[in-house]
């Protein structure tokens, strides 16, 4: 088994959905004024493919927000082939983000699966939170990420495009190879090909408000998860909540 260890954080996020000619000037703004992600590797030391699997219950109540369902997520996220994996809540209420983060080795995937598993192991919170609120695996949600990064008084300010987006519906936890579907494309009234993700601790970082100024760029809902399960079904609808004020927080 890997090393397990837990993590929180607590962090705004803002999101834009960005078209393919405002993707690649954020590439190049990010590559001038940013550092490289320590984990990226590519050209530029800063990219790296990410998978994660997403859980929801029968009735899609993550999904469609209901009730105390609204406030979080739960998630395996993989990246590359790594035998790495970690078990994640999110916690959002409107652009702030609290964040549980537990690694672990892909080798223990089976015993989310189990009606009981022993509670010293690192994940058993995770697999508790699942029972409890009945949730199961719905779908695979791939990418490929650019991750750039800068410090200010001591804490990690972060940048990240994903693009070629991709998901496939799953019904077991484990991770799936295969491309599955472009969930961008699939958007209607727009032409997007990434979602540029801003965030920070505190303050909006003047660096992060000159380039929304600088490219003219619009805060929007752009849930990878909820983007994914509506491409896979169409029936779903996605309702943005009214109380996201996530464009505030940017301008700030």
């Amino acid at each position: 088994m890997s090393h397990s260890r837990d993590v929180r954080v607590r962090a705004s996020e803002i999101k834009f959905l960005v078209g393919a000619e405002a993707a690649e000037r954020i590439r190049a703004w990010a590559r001038e004024h940013l550092q490289a992600d320590p984990h990226g590797s590519g050209v530029h030391g800063d990219e790296y493919q990410t998978a994660s699997l997403y859980f929801d219950t029968a009735g899609y109540d993550v999904f469609h927000r209901r009730g105390s369902f609204g406030r979080g997520k739960y998630r395996i996220r993989r990246y590359g082939d790594a035998d790495a994996i970690f078990l994640e809540r999110k916690m959002r209420q409107a652009a702030v983000l609290a964040k549980r983060r537990t690694r672990t080795s892909v080798e223990t995937l089976p015993l989310l699966a189990q009606p009981s598993i022993d509670p010293a192991w690192a994940g058993s919170w995770f697999h508790r939170r699942l029972s409890a609120r009945r949730l199961r695996p719905v779908c695979q949600v791939t990418y490929q990420r650019m991750a750039r990064t800068f410090v200010r008084d001591g804490e990690v300010m972060r940048l990240t495009l994903d693009a070629d987006l991709r998901a496939r519906s799953v019904r077991e936890i484990g991770f799936r190879r295969g491309a599955g579907v472009s969930v961008l494309s699939t958007l209607r009234n727009t032409e997007s090909d990434a979602i540029l993700e801003l965030k920070f601790t505190g303050p909006a970082p003047a660096l992060f408000r000159r380039l929304v100024e600088e490219l003219e760029l619009n805060p929007q809902p752009a849930s990878k998860y909820r983007l994914s399960a509506a491409a896979l079904d169409p029936a779903l609808v996605i309702a943005p909540p009214v109380s996201d004020r996530g464009g505030e927080a940017v301008h700030a």
